[in-house]
């Protein structure tokens, strides 16, 4: 997930992250091998598969904030780190975005982030096993365990072939035994390479869900702390990345339809104006004041701006410019 950078006159070798891939020493209870309660494996990896599937969608219909922080370590000393923050989100028509919001000067030495680095991040460390995936993978039930105050089905999981150019997950899941979805994984990013143009390693990594607005569990927390063993030398590597915020966004009012990645927008200009009730529920489902103060500028609205309604616009998450916006943008 790294480059290794040669320190003094050497030759610069493109290298990323490596691992080990031994299964998370867990602190929480015992394996118990008995089988799913109820249900036979196949039954309960179609379930949670299916359920990841419905997972994966709805998280593109939220809005949120990520933070990275990938340093390197010299004994208990950080000598090296990067640091990012982006904010997803959706602009006025509709269309997932990544806004990068701080990104301070690298001060990694030993290591470089990679293509592959921000690969893993966005989809790998937030690991989605669908319905549609796993075809992919070779799925072994290994038995129950209790993960804080959740029952949990034990599962390992590995590539079953490794193709070009794609990325897999191999590791260990946790399933919820009630919501059957992911709340905990364990493992890493393959391939590896190990040739004469260099050597691609990956750490180890552990990624915590929680349960969002009482249905979905997202992922909030990752974290790697692994030693790579390259064949100069060795770096230990520390790795967080936090997902948080999470806010619901609504992509639907009145003519405006969204197919997720931009393929299907309406053009918001030829769309009606917008309603009181509009511009409420859509901030209060996490859209920008910002995103909505556009969509006010190009569709108006067919209503009048009192203290009270002003009070509720600022109250859901409004601003003075989207009020402003509002005065400015009245249709009749």
């Amino acid at each position: 997930m790294m480059s290794l950078n040669k320190a003094l006159p050497r030759l610069l070798a493109f290298l990323i992250l490596s691992t080990c891939i031994a299964v998370a020493q867990d602190k929480e209870g015992s394996i118990d091998p008995a089988p799913p309660k109820g249900i036979t494996v196949d039954q309960a990896v179609q379930k949670f598969a299916e359920k990841e599937k419905v997972f994966k969608r709805e998280r593109e219909n939220y809005v949120y904030t990520q933070t990275v922080k990938v340093q390197t370590l010299d004994g208990d000393t950080v000598d090296g780190e990067y640091q990012q923050t982006v904010e997803v989100t959706f602009d006025d028509k509709g269309r997932r975005v990544e806004n990068v919001t701080f990104a301070p000067q690298s001060t990694l030495q030993r290591v470089g982030m990679t293509r592959e680095d921000f690969q893993d991040i966005e989809s790998l460390m937030p690991f989605v096993l669908t319905s549609d995936e796993i075809n992919d993978y070779n799925i072994k039930y290994v038995g129950q365990q209790q993960v804080d105050e959740l029952g949990t089905y034990v599962f390992d999981v590995s590539p079953k072939e490794i193709k070009s150019g794609r990325r897999y997950f191999n590791g260990r899941i946790w399933v919820d035994n009630r919501d059957f979805q992911i709340v905990k994984t364990h493992g890493k990013s393959v391939p590896e390479k190990h040739d004469k143009n260099g050597e691609n390693l990956f750490p180890a990594f552990t990624t915590y869900r929680e349960q969002i607005d009482g249905k979905y569990w997202f992922p909030t927390y990752t974290r790697a702390d692994d030693v790579l063993h390259f064949k100069q030398n060795d770096v230990h590597i520390r790795e967080i990345v936090k997902y948080t915020n999470y806010q619901r966004f609504n992509t639907s009012i009145g003519k405006i339809t969204v197919n997720y990645g931009g393929n299907k927008v309406e053009d918001l200009n030829n769309a009606d104006p917008l309603t009181k009730d509009d511009i409420l529920e859509t901030l209060k489902g996490g859209t920008p004041a910002k995103t909505m103060t556009e969509m006010v500028k190009k569709r108006g609205v067919n209503f009048a701006v009192d203290a009270a309604t002003e009070q509720e616009i600022r109250k859901a998450g409004g601003d003075s410019d989207l009020i402003q916006a509002i005065e400015n943008s009245k249709k009749s």
